[in-house]
This record gives structure tokens, sequence and C-alpha cells, in this order.
């Protein structure tokens, strides 16, 4: 591959993983080529090809590792109890692989993904795209630069009223297969945390089904409580099943605390169609800026915008040998670690 041929690219699985995290910074991108869309399902397929018109549509993942020589890099957007056959198969097809989260369905899957990676000599990385969120990437700021003070108290929070329970795959995929809001959504804001305030010395956990239409099957709802190596708690708020969802972030340290409300606007918007290359995409209003400060005393602080496209920016020059991973995988099993940990300690 020449610097400067587009990496050649097949996206497998075009659920929200594919057609909304994926493909649209992809085609947008001009270090990338779209070429490849693997679904068995007929109106996502014809979604595929309405979205990127010339994309190749197929209906398994044979017939992509049977034409590797003509790909470069594959996507793997599937449920979590595919990620490692088709991982491993991609790499030992001499293919660059980015594994949604979560990256496997146990730590050792993971690392002996990792290595099975550095045997076969080629790219792994996870698709963490919320560390490029808005809001945590105001927040990481404010932390680093020391607004803050000390931090010891980091509360965080994805809730959302879905009393109907998860649809398609979610709702059916016990915990052993990589399903619940812990596996899922937890997924995010554990790394994130450890992103932030370094590695988990001890943890606290309750994790429950609560949907009353649910399968019973993983969890909808969970607390976390994490204590940071560094003296830092983390608290982890998972829930479907708020009618009225608290801040995303409330943050308190030695000299003032952040808060901060709503959801990073990214996802919404490219759920309605939007493009990353749109006007203000990814750019939140002044009302929904985060507030810093001491009792009434406190200030507006603009949230810098979010940008998912920079994982794949990072990932173009790591393939071109020009830079590193956007998110390194022993990351990915750092959290997955955090995880077990979590269902070992709040059994259902």
């Amino acid at each position: 591959m020449t610097s400067a041929r587009p990496i050649r690219t097949a996206v497998l699985g075009f659920g929200l993983s594919g057609r909304v995290f994926h493909a649209p910074f992809l085609a947008c991108d001009p270090a990338y080529s779209l070429d490849v869309v693997v679904t068995r399902d007929e109106h996502r397929a014809a979604q595929a090809r309405s979205a990127h018109p010339g994309v190749t549509v197929l209906p398994g993942a044979d017939a992509v590792f049977a034409q590797a020589d003509e790909l470069d890099l594959v996507v793997v957007g599937t449920p979590p109890a595919t990620h490692v056959e088709l991982a491993t198969r991609a790499l030992d097809a001499g293919l660059h692989v980015v594994v949604d989260k979560p990256f496997t369905t146990t730590r050792a899957q993971g690392e002996a993904l990792v290595e099975h990676a550095q045997r076969a000599g080629r790219l792994l990385t996870v698709f963490q795209n919320r560390r490029w969120d808005g809001d945590y990437r105001t927040l990481r700021h404010l932390v680093t630069g020391g607004a803050l003070g000390r931090v010891h108290t980091f509360e965080s929070r994805f809730e959302s009223w879905k009393p109907h329970g998860p649809r398609a795959w979610k709702a059916h995929t016990p915990i052993s297969q990589g399903g619940g809001i812990v596996f899922d959504l937890g997924s995010h804001l554990i790394d994130q945390a450890l992103q932030l305030f370094g590695p988990v010395e001890s943890l606290w956990a309750d994790i429950a089904v609560r949907t009353p239409h649910s399968s019973g099957v993983a969890d909808d709802d969970a607390l976390v409580v994490l204590r940071h190596r560094d003296g830092v708690r983390s608290q982890i708020v998972l829930s479907s099943l708020a009618a009225l969802p608290g801040p995303r972030f409330h943050v308190l340290g030695s000299s003032a605390a952040y808060t901060k409300w709503g959801f990073d606007p990214q996802e919404n918007a490219l759920r309605d169609g939007a493009l990353p290359t749109d006007d203000g995409f990814g750019r939140e209003p002044r009302d929904r800026w985060g507030v810093l400060g001491v009792g009434d005393d406190v200030r507006r602080v603009e949230t810098e915008p979010g940008d998912y496209g920079e994982f794949y920016r990072l990932l173009a020059r790591a393939v071109r040998g020009e830079g590193e991973l956007p998110v390194d995988p022993h990351d990915a099993v750092a959290v997955l670690d955090v995880i077990e940990r979590i269902h070992r300690t709040a059994r259902l």
C-alpha cells in the first residue's frame, strides 16, 4: 500500500454501529475508501447502498476474507460474542482490524487477541469513540489543567428511559456473551474513568434487571464505585429506566466542581442523517455547556466540539507508520478486567 492510496475498508455489520458510528466517518475521510459492507439483512443492505453508492454489499464475512488482498482494514461492528472469531480471521488474512466495544467478552480473550495481532504483525485497535465526546474532552482539559484542584470524586452517568427494554440482539444477549448495560455503555464510562484517573484498586457494584419486558438475561441498571490507585473515587451510574436522568458529569475537586447535563450531540445527529463534514457538527449550544465553580460563583465552560472522526484520522496515520494507534488495545483489556470484577462482585 502506498501513501497515496486510500485505506481500503470493509465494515462487518450495518446495524447501529456500522451505519452510524463507522461508515459515515470512513466515507467522509479521504484517507479511506469504504469498499465493502457485510449484512444479511435486506433492509440494511438497501440502506448501505443508498447512503454509500458504489459500496459492495456482501451477505457474510467469508467473501471478505476470500478477497483480503483487495482490502487493508476490517471494522468489526457485529455483536460482542463474534468479535474474537472475526478479528482473528481478519488478522490471519493480513488485514488491520478495528473492533467495536466491548472488545471481547472476557479479559483472557482480549489478551489473546492482542498477542495474536502482535504475532501477525497487524494493527489492532478498539473503537472507544467516547474519548472524543465533547464533554469528556472538556472535562479532561479541566482536570489536567488544574481548574478543579485535586479531584476526589468523579460521577459519570449514562441514563435513559427505555421501559420496554432494548431492541434486537441486545434484548436476548446474556452477560456471558457480552450482553447487558455494563458491557455496553459501561465500556465507555469505565474507559473514561481509567483514562482520567488510572488503575482501579478496589470496587463495589450493584447491578440489576429492572425492565419489566426484559428477557432477564442481562443487566439494565447498575451502580459502580471505583477506588482508583491515586485515591479518586469514580461513581458510575448506568440505567435504561431513568425517567429523569441525572447530570452526565458531576466532578468534585479541592478548588472547584464541574457539572454537565445532557449527552454529546454526535450520535443523535448521525442517527438523523447528519454527516461529520456538516457545519457545526459536534458543537453544543451555549445553554448545554457545563458549569465550573464553587457554590453560586460559577461560570459556563464552552464544550469543546465532539469529534469521533479523530479516531479514524489517527488510525490512518498509524496504518501508514506515522503515528500511534488511537486506542491501545491493552486499554480495552484493562476495561474488561474491571467489568469482570464488577460481575463477580455483583452477581445477578
